[in-house]
Parts: C-alpha cells; sequence; structure tokens
C-alpha cells in the first residue's frame, strides 16, 4: 500500500519584501527540505479559495482535503464545533468567539495577546456566568478561539474576521443584517464583564494586551462531509493544534494524533509533530501535517517570525518525514500553504499558492527550489483547489 503525506505550512506564501531584498519570506528562508521535494518533484500554483469566497482556512484547507467548498462550506464555526464535538440541531447557529484587544475605537489584535487557555478560559465562564438567556450556551476553546451557540433564532447577518481588520475602527466591522442586534449586545456585554476583571488586571500589570471584548464571526449551522475513505479508498490521520483544522478532520473521518506542545503559535513544538508523522506512517495510509505558525507571523507583520517559522517546518517536519517516506516502496509527499498571509497587509489573500509534489511516478519539469514564482514558473495551474487531491493521489 502507497504512503502519503501532504505538509501544509499555514499561510506561508507571500510577497516580496524589501527587509528580505525583494525575497518572499519562502525564498529568504533556509529549506533545503522543501527544496528537495520541488526539485526533484513537481511545482506549480493551485486556487484553493473560489471566487465568493472569504480567504480564510476553512474555505482552502477544504478545498486541499479534495472537498468543493462551493457544495460543503456552511461556516467556520461549525467546523469547528466538530472539532469539540458539541452537538448542534439542524436549527442551531454557531459562531466563532474571539477574544481580543481593542484600543482607541480600533482592533488592536485579535487574539488579546495570544491569552493563555486557562486565562481565556476563565474570562468566558464569567461572561456565561453573566448571560441570562437559555438560547445561548458559550463553549470553552484554546487561547482566545471559543464558540457561541445560538438556538431557536434565524440569522441572516455579515460578520468581519478579526485577524483581516488589524487597525481598523471597530465601528464599521461590527455585524451587520438579520440578528445582529443581539451579537452586538452579547459584545456589549462582554466589555462590561471584562472591564476591570482580575485577569485583565494582572495582564495590565505585566504590560500584556487586555481582553476588551468577545468579537462573534465565521457563524454557520451544522457541517456535513463525506468520508474521506469511501471516497478515496485512504485510512488517514491529521496532526494539528488548531480546531478549525480538527473538525475538518473528524468531519472526513480522519483520526486526530494529539501532540504534546503542539500550540497553534510560534511556539509549538516543530519536532513533536514531525516525530509523531514519521510513527504515524506505520498505521496509516495518509497523514495531514498543519503548522499553524507561518500563518500567524504573517497576521503579526513580523517578517523574521515568519521566515524562522518556515524554517522550523522545513528542518523539524518536512525533512524527517520525506527521509521517512523513502523507506516505502510507493510514496509521495505534497507541500504548499493554505493561503497566502502577507506580512505587509496581515491579513489572509486569496491569490493561487504554490505546491510542490515528489515520491513515485512524479515526474519533475522546472528542478527549481519551493517558492512562490517558481510555482509559477512551472506551467501546472489547477484552478479548481479540491481537485489537488484527486491530481496529487492518483496522476
Amino acid at each position: 500500500m502507497a504512503k502519503y503525506v501532504i505538509i501544509v505550512p499555514d499561510g506561508a506564501a507571500d510577497e516580496p519584501l524589501e527587509v528580505f531584498g525583494g525575497k518572499t519570506p519562502l525564498e529568504a528562508a533556509q529549506t533545503p527540505n522543501m527544496d528537495r521535494i520541488s526539485i526533484e518533484g513537481r511545482q506549480g500554483l493551485v486556487r484553493t479559495v473560489p471566487d465568493g469566497l472569504d480567504p480564510g482556512s476553512d474555505v482552502a484547507q477544504m478545498s486541499l482535503l479534495g472537498y468543493d467548498p462551493l457544495r460543503y462550506y456552511s461556516g467556520r464555526a461549525p467546523i469547528e464545533a466538530a472539532a469539540k464535538n458539541i452537538h448542534l440541531g439542524l436549527e442551531d447557529w454557531v459562531f466563532r468567539c474571539n477574544l481580543v484587544t481593542i484600543a482607541d475605537g480600533m482592533m488592536a489584535d485579535h487574539s488579546a495577546g495570544h491569552i493563555s487557555t486557562e486565562e481565556g478560559g476563565t474570562l468566558i465562564r464569567e461572561l456565561a456566568r453573566h448571560i441570562r438567556d437559555e438560547r445561548i450556551a458559550l463553549h470553552t476553546g484554546v487561547s482566545y478561539r471559543h464558540l457561541l451557540v445560538v438556538k431557536g433564532m434565524e440569522f441572516d447577518v455579515r460578520t468581519y474576521p478579526p485577524h483581516d481588520h488589524i487597525g481598523k475602527p471597530v465601528e464599521k466591522l461590527l455585524p451587520r443584517g438579520k440578528g445582529a442586534d443581539l451579537l452586538i449586545q452579547l459584545m456589549n456585554q462582554s466589555q462590561q464583564v471584562f472591564a476591570g476583571h482580575d485577569v485583565n488586571k494582572v495582564r495590565q500589570d505585566l504590560g500584556e494586551n487586555q481582553v476588551s471584548s468577545i468579537w462573534l464571526w465565521g457563524q454557520g449551522k451544522q457541517a456535513r462531509l463525506d468520508s474521506f475513505r469511501k471516497r478515496y479508498g485512504l485510512k488517514g490521520a491529521a496532526i494539528t493544534a488548531v480546531d478549525l483544522v480538527r473538525g475538518l478532520a473528524r468531519l472526513v473521518g480522519f483520526d486526530l494524533i494529539d501532540v504534546p506542545g503542539a500550540t497553534g503559535f510560534l511556539d509549538t513544538n516543530y519536532q513533536g509533530k514531525g516525530q509523531a508523522a514519521v510513527e504515524a506512517l506505520g498505521k496509516y495510509d495518509l497523514v495531514f501535517i498543519h503548522v499553524e505558525a507561518p500563518d500567524e507571523a504573517g497576521h503579526e507583520r513580523n517578517p523574521e517570525a515568519k521566515k524562522q517559522a518556515i524554517e522550523q517546518v522545513d528542518k523539524h517536519v518536512v525533512g524527517p518525514v520525506f527521509d521517512a517516506l523513502q523507506r516505502h516502496e510507493n510514496w509521495r509527499i505534497l507541500l504548499l500553504p493554505d493561503h497566502p498571509t502577507p506580512v505587509l497587509t496581515g491579513a489572509h489573500s486569496a491569490s493561487p499558492v504554490p505546491f510542490a509534489m515528489a515520491g513515485t511516478g512524479v515526474t519533475g519539469i522546472l528542478h527549481a527550489a519551493f517558492s512562490e514564482a517558481n510555482g509559477a514558473k512551472a506551467g501546472l495551474r489547477i484552478e479548481k483547489g479540491c481537485e489537488l487531491m484527486e491530481y496529487f493521489l492518483k496522476s
């Protein structure tokens, strides 16, 4: 049986930066293992975000897994609810609930300084005690990422991802449409509850960003996806610290492999992820490895941190996994970001991303390092991202 690995350095694609002499972070980073894949194998570009959908990891990674978002996508929050085994009735709505920092009327930080899970959970539970509406339930998550479920209401509302609007006036980002009044009321209530809370007092004393408010976005109803195993005949597993990807994996029937110290941030356990993936090859046909760190560096507009995160992925994940795969008779590896997160904007982009694949039956053409520019030069462009999986597994 062939072995397959997909490695996703989230948001790694970018634009040329002056600080790197006109190179992108991918081009500036030392990535000998990513380059081996692209030199020995095949490069190209793939559009992971269909026209009409926002460029988030939810849409992009659904595409990468082989599912057309235009058919299956029902919102970001329902996917994360699946990760937490939160039961949603057919008429229930679920919203992503960030803990954010607002300063001088501007969205200052989508993560409240990447607040700890313990602190974030304390604030969410405190808010829940103040909400006396049986239709509403809050569910704690990791760090700044939480969920809110609303029963018995219908929504037709526009919301805005906070990470794509850093530095913009909050007044222009508030929910709009049917049901928006309730969401704004809850956000205002959270501001009253959080103001002066002990968690914020400690964070203020430490010089850390305080939690100003919850931020509700990414809404949708119950998510459903076909079984990956039924569709492709392969038993899969996913390695990720992010509930969004865990939810997608669970929805398609992948097993989840937990890695101690995997944080979904720049300090994640890169080496542990690589080791877990190598071990998983003995049990699974396909291993999907997601690393959030480059995306977080992009949101922070920190080019050096992004470069370093890419190098860590290359050294501790791509290298060991690529070497382990070659001990199998038949194998393939696919490497690609899900979407760009340009440092200059700090926001996701819908631009196509480079990909590289190598392994049994894959013939190289360009024989050049892995980068956005070389992906474009390779002459292979896949316009529907959901078709890349079929190409990777069967071409």
